[in-house]
């Protein structure tokens, strides 16, 4: 089993950026609910075909449509989302690695930069490592797109839009994370 968030990562965490322990527990409960790994110890992930398709320019669309498509969607959850990732590396496996949005706080790959790592490769080591590997890119990757702001102020609309995209509101995120902030706080 891999080590799991303790309260004292939320604590530094928070302390890091400047907000309450209840905010990242938000993100964490709308984001990866189940926890940052899947019960055969890899980190949970969710392929995104409609990246995998922006990334390589098309090239799989019309032979892989399940995996490479400019919609988003194809989703299976769980396990079955390492088979799509798998499917896709096989095409191109730098590309695939930046389509998939990852562990606890579902980031994604493509974001690995801004989550402090020198390269892809050393991202997915740590999505695979830890939860308090996956909290410690998420903390980085606050701080770097300058979002600790909205995390510290509850706008969770701000938030879910440049944390999530534009099509946040289409699946509720803001007020997920709202009702999830409400509940951590007790």
């Amino acid at each position: 089993m891999k080590p799991v968030l303790t309260p004292a990562d939320f604590a530094r965490a928070a302390a890091t950026l400047g907000c309450e322990i209840a905010a990242i527990q938000a993100v964490c409960q709308v984001e990866a609910p189940r926890g940052g790994f899947l019960p055969d110890g890899r980190p949970v992930i969710l392929f995104e075909r409609h990246q995998f398709s922006r990334r390589t320019g098309r090239a799989y669309d019309a032979s892989y449509p399940d995996i490479s498509s400019p919609k988003p969607g194809g989703y299976i959850g769980g396990a079955a989302e390492h088979d799509r990732l798998a499917r896709a590396a096989a095409l191109d496996r730098p590309m695939a690695l930046q389509s998939a949005s990852w562990g606890r706080f579902q980031i994604m790959g493509f974001n690995y930069e801004a989550c402090g790592f020198s390269s892809l490769q050393s991202f997915i080591n740590a999505m695979y490592r830890s939860e308090g590997d996956q909290l410690d890119a998420f903390v980085e990757f606050i701080a770097s797109e300058g979002l600790a702001d909205e995390l510290r102020e509850h706008r969770w609309a701000d938030f879910a839009r440049r944390y999530n995209g534009p099509e946040y509101a289409a699946n509720r995120y803001d007020t997920k994370l709202a009702a999830a902030y409400a509940a951590a706080k007790g």
